[in-house]
């Protein structure tokens, strides 16, 4: 969407004045529901960097812990999938996903509830994952589960599209809102 108050920022420069496919390349996002393309898991690891290397390949796998996964199935990393042949639960298309953003080595990532949709287990190793894609970047992480953001530098707290709140997590339970 364009800008229409205010200006967004990239490294001082207005997103306005970097082309398009330049900023694209430089945001990675993994959203609430994953999207699995037709195809090899290898196919969909590197859909945002089809040059990678198999060692790419392998490492963003192991970062977002889907590697054992993949490595115990027949064709490992060439197995087709497709939506007939999903093999993936709800959590590992979430890894799945995750890898696919972590080849791509974006500068700044968006997490948009990553973790909602999963149970405990599963929302545990994909918190771990998240970890690993963060490290290093700027993110913005959108989330309802306190736990996927307790080490987070700066929380917004928005309540009916109003900021009511922020802080770091230790700043907002000492202010008790």
């Amino acid at each position: 969407y364009n800008v229409d108050g205010g200006a967004i920022l990239f490294d001082d420069i207005d997103i306005r004045d970097i082309r398009l496919d330049s900023l694209r390349k430089q945001v990675g996002i993994v959203l609430q529901d994953s999207v699995l393309f037709t195809g090899t898991i290898r196919d969909n690891i590197v859909f945002g960097k089809p040059e990678a290397s198999d060692d790419e390949v392998i490492n963003a796998a192991k970062q977002a812990n889907i590697h054992d996964f993949i490595m115990n199935l027949e064709k490992g990393y060439e197995t087709e999938i497709s939506d007939e042949n999903n093999i993936f639960s709800v959590g590992q298309k979430q890894l799945l996903s995750i890898a696919r953003t972590i080849i791509t080595n974006p500068s700044l990532l968006i997490l948009d509830e990553a973790t909602s949709n999963v149970d405990t287990v599963t929302e545990s190793r994909i918190q771990k994952a998240m970890d690993n894609v963060i490290s290093g970047r700027t993110s913005f992480v959108i989330a309802h589960r306190l736990k996927t953001i307790l080490d987070a530098d700066h929380i917004v707290v928005l309540h009916q599209g109003e900021v009511i709140e922020q802080g770091n997590h230790d700043e907002l339970m000492k202010a008790e809102g």
